[in-house]
């Protein structure tokens, strides 16, 4: 359903990053299935809360949300995407980067009936892209994209909506909230999810070992322009066991990738004071100031991100972090805000 998707999307499209002031561990959702491999997690009433986002963007979206067409797919569809939507968690999975399984778990406040309703409307005006589908006792919303792959979408109650690339997906996670089950990720997603920060804005995590084995020949040699051995490069990439990235806007945009290594020694040949990414990092460094004389207006976002981008290594984790503050993200966007 075109209304359907777009709102949807309207809502989601919303979810750019937020921060927090103190770390508490994210929760696992129960509506993930066991084949999940890397979790999205947007924490979409943070980021609308957050002093960034009402300083630059938040005027920008009110007013998108004001057009005659949206406003009007909206109230058919009982949505305010500002204030009734509150976090969305994905699952994604597969082997094929150009055709992964999803799960989408999206929470808040919801009118089902007007949402059926609307897809009811959409699917008698356009049917090859919007269908109502019936699974036992369940009532779905197929949604099939330019690409012709489906998307399946219902409202499990007024707190919570579903979506899968495959119907079975969706009426298993129907099938897990209504009986209320556990959550059932993999030992040691579970363990990575755990590490993340429920506050951040968004995190993405994944469990990657074994899975990057086929970075082909070459595609580091361009590196070698700043030091970097492409045969080392692509053996460290390779015992990368998990990745975990947390974005958080305040007054600040603040970036952390987490990359979990095989081992210490691996972790520090990377990550260390003379390992591959270290010598990458500060080749950034020495080379971004250079663009402030082509872009003047940038020098206190430049300056931001040469004084915090970084590395380091605890254990068998690598880190890279940087932070840009709300005043030298005004200063590129010409001090603009919006009241």
């Amino acid at each position: 359903m075109r209304r359907l998707s777009r709102c949807l999307l309207v809502a989601v499209a919303v979810a750019l990053p937020a921060a927090a002031p103190a770390v508490r561990a994210a929760e696992v959702d129960p509506l993930l299935p066991k084949e999940t491999e890397q979790v999205v997690h947007v924490n979409v009433k943070q980021i609308l809360d957050s002093d960034i986002i009402k300083k630059y963007a938040l005027g920008q979206i009110k007013q998108a949300m004001q057009g005659a067409d949206v406003k009007a797919q909206l109230e058919t569809l009982g949505l305010d995407p500002l204030k009734d939507i509150e976090r969305l968690s994905v699952g994604i999975w597969g082997k094929d980067p150009n055709d992964m399984s999803a799960v989408a778990v999206l929470r808040g406040k919801f009118d089902a009936k007007k949402l059926f309703d609307s897809a009811k409307d959409q699917a008698g005006k356009t049917p090859d892209k919007v269908g109502i589908e019936e699974e036992g006792s369940f009532k779905l919303v197929k949604i099939t994209g330019d690409n012709g792959k489906p998307f399946f979408v219902t409202v499990a109650d007024e707190g919570t909506i579903v979506g899968g690339s495959a119907k079975g997906l969706v009426t298993d996670a129907l099938t897990a909230f209504n009986k209320k089950d556990k959550a059932k990720l993999s030992k040691e997603l579970t363990a990575l999810v755990l590490k993340q920060d429920e506050k951040a804005s968004l995190f993405f995590c994944g469990v990657v070992e074994g899975k990057l084995g086929e970075i082909p020949d070459g595609a580091f040699d361009q590196l070698q322009a700043v030091g970097v051995d492409p045969a080392s490069m692509k053996k460290q990439i390779q015992k990368m066991s998990t990745v975990a990235a947390t974005v958080r806007l305040g007054k600040e945009v603040a970036l952390d990738i987490t990359m979990g290594m095989k081992d210490e020694d691996s972790a520090e040949e990377f990550g260390g004071k003379a390992g591959n990414l270290t010598k990458l990092v500060d080749t950034a460094k020495t080379f971004l100031p250079l663009m402030v004389g082509q872009q003047p207006k940038a020098k206190p976002l430049i300056d931001d991100l040469v004084k915090t981008l970084g590395t380091s290594v605890k254990g068998k984790d690598v880190s890279i972090k940087l932070a840009v503050t709300a005043d030298a993200i005004g200063s590129v966007a010409g001090g603009e805000t919006d009241k």
